[in-house]
């Protein structure tokens, strides 16, 4: 009945399209099973796309030919890029999506690729010889064979929905858990886990006052996240801001005897950096107001996502709360917010290609290792789906350096340090952010994407080339050309800088950080022609270049030393419980975790610098 597919994906999720796509883009045959195609790229909690460093993966994602940037630009209602008053390593893409569109969107274009197979039912169990996967075995007990399998169950395995008191067994609020999967996997020697998520109340905007809340609209004009020609976004709507009150909180308090959280029935832990609003409340007692984002949920619907009040709360207790917060004093709901426990499998036992440590050619991606997150899922997804296409063709496998991609950081986060809590991914993750900008994503990454022959990337090539040729031209001109006193000193004055006393490079005043490019460039006629022919992603590309080289070229000279201890590769089979001159504990994780380079052994939790200078004695360095 089926053929063998070269790469099995379960869960069709943001993880699960993202890797069907990617091993597709490869060339290979892919199967996405999934429990129910109708929820094919569901956004299960709000209905937007990027945000702080997730912005800076959606780009990454599309840069290596992936689908979430192309889907989030066709479908979002608004966008925003945010921090915009802060320094450029610091600006994160961020959209209002239409969560039925989107949905839509992504299942339309998996259909259009021809390498894309469908399989609707619950996947419970793998098939396994010797070691290796070699299949999956669905609820129905049919056997379809694959030379690898992407696992990615999001919240489904073994999940428990809670609403105060209530409990029932559920991945997403009316869809059943998968079973199956986990107690096959603790059987072949894996460690799982349980962790927690929430989503908040969905709301009737019909009867919310939108007059009493603060507006927040988007951007004029409006970005975009992909890197391909896709359609500008007009006809922005607006999201809305409130705030809770001291009601409010009392309210809630009301309902805490009866929360699933205090209670002590969900025993996996939280997100730390998206609590539940009775969390909040109990954690931060000093507060007497927190902030709500109002958000629509597409443009065909009057459905609203109150961003900030996710509860596990009973659902009457949600309910008079919400009609103590401005705007919402008749609200009606659509449903209660709820909280979900589900499996996982700690990280650490994937390698940094996201294969397992126990079951050759099986990828884990998504919720799976821990994250929380879609922005987090697709980039693993991605990354496995790429692996898991490489291991088929028996090629090289990809691991992003920390030093290349939010990707690498979150990857080499997950599988050397671990995670108790879900991983959200934060630009202070990363050591080298002022490389790691959204605007240069596809500089780093495509050529990657290029080098390994994806569909597509050819194309995306010949943009990368002209971007790149065009920031050297801006920026040659901005070296070369001058200005004198008499052409500046009024723009200068206007900004509050000082004036000049003669002709200066136009590179010297584009350094003073007063001073933008767009205004400068309006201020005088000669810049403006020169720059009237290029694409603002390029003049923009040049300005960060200029006015951050010292930076750049610091950072740069820091990946240089430290790509020295990533240079240096360890084997699989290296025996670390015969240095007795290693801690107890590095010998332990060492074993355990097998790292590929030096570098990576160094980032190891538990394995400390006088470790490393034993492994790199040992090894004659």
């Amino acid at each position: 009945m089926f053929p063998q597919y070269d790469v099995i994906v379960v869960g069709a999720g943001h993880a699960g399209c993202e890797a069907a796509v990617a091993a597709a883009n490869l060339g290979c045959k892919v199967l996405l099973a999934t429990m129910n195609m109708q929820t094919i790229a569901q956004m299960s909690c709000n209905p937007a796309m990027g945000g702080v460093a997730k912005g800076q993966i959606v780009r990454e994602v599309d840069a290596l030919c992936g689908y979430s940037g192309i889907v989030t630009d066709h479908t979002m209602v608004q966008f925003r890029m945010l921090n915009k008053s802060k320094g450029s390593a610091m600006w994160s893409p961020r959209a209002q999506s239409d969560r039925m569109q989107f949905a839509a969107k992504w299942r339309s274009m998996l259909e259009a690729h021809p390498n894309i197979d469908f399989w609707q039912e619950m996947v419970n169990g793998l098939l396994v010889k010797d070691g290796r996967v070699y299949g999956v075995r669905t609820g129905m007990g049919l056997e379809i064979p694959g030379r690898s399998v992407v696992l990615t169950n999001g919240t489904f395995l073994n999940g428990i929905i809670h609403i105060g008191e209530k409990q029932f067994g559920g991945g997403r609020a009316g869809e059943s858990a998968a079973r199956g999967i986990t107690e096959q996997l603790v059987s072949l020697g894996f460690e799982a886990g349980r962790m927690k998520t929430g989503t908040p109340p969905r709301l009737d905007g019909r009867s919310l006052d939108f007059s009493r809340m603060e507006v927040q609209p988007g951007d004029e004009p409006a970005g975009k996240f992909s890197y391909t020609d896709t359609p500008p976004l007009t006809n922005q709507m607006p999201c809305h801001i409130t705030y809770t009150n001291q009601q409010v909180h009392d309210v809630l308090r009301t309902g805490f005897e009866k929360s699933p959280m205090f209670a002590g029935r969900i025993q996996g832990l939280g997100p730390r950096y998206c609590p539940s609003i009775e969390d909040k409340i109990d954690r931060f007692s000093e507060k007497t107001e927190h902030q709500l984002f109002v958000e629509p949920e597409g443009r065909d619907t009057c459905e609203i996502y109150l961003n900030g009040f996710s509860s596990s709360l009973p659902e009457d207790v949600q309910y008079k709360a919400l009609r103590l917060i401005p705007g919402l004093e008749n609200v009606r709901m659509f449903r209660p917010g709820y909280a979900i426990e589900y499996d996982y499998f700690p990280p650490t036992q994937l390698q940094t290609t996201l294969e397992t440590n126990l079951v050759k050619n099986l990828f884990f991606a998504g919720q799976i290792n821990g994250t929380t997150g879609y922005e987090e899922a697709a980039c693993q997804g991605l990354m496995a789906g790429l692996n898991a296409a490489l291991a088929v063709k028996e090629q090289e496998p990809l691991v992003l350096k920390r030093s290349e991609a939010y990707i690498g950081v979150l990857i080499d986060d997950l599988v050397n340090k671990g995670t108790q809590e879900p991983y959200r991914m934060f630009t202070s993750r990363a050591e080298y952010r002022i490389l790691l900008r959204q605007d240069n994503a596809d500089l780093r990454l495509t050529p990657i994407a290029h080098r390994l022959g994806m569909q597509g990337a050819a194309q995306r090539m010949e943009r990368v080339r002209a971007k790149t040729q065009a920031a050297a031209e801006i920026e040659e001109f901005f070296r070369n050309a001058s200005v004198g006193p008499d052409e500046v000193n009024g723009y200068l004055n206007a900004v509050q800088s000082a004036p000049v006393g003669q002709k200066v490079k136009l590179y010297n005043i584009l350094l003073r950080p007063q001073v933008t490019i767009g205004p400068l460039a309006e201020a005088l006629l000669e810049l403006r022609s020169f720059l009237a022919p290029f694409e603002q992603e390029f003049v923009e590309l040049a300005e960060i270049n200029i006015k951050y080289e010292g930076y750049i070229r610091k950072e740069e000279e820091m990946v240089q030393k430290m790509s020295r201890l990533e240079d240096v590769h360890l084997h699989a089979d290296f025996d670390y419980r015969s240095l007795s001159a290693l801690s107890a504990e590095a010998r332990d994780k060492l074993s355990r975790h097998k790292p590929r380079t030096i570098g990576q052994a160094g980032r190891i939790s538990g394995v400390t610098p006088a470790d490393v200078s034993v492994l790199l004695i040992h090894l004659g360095r």
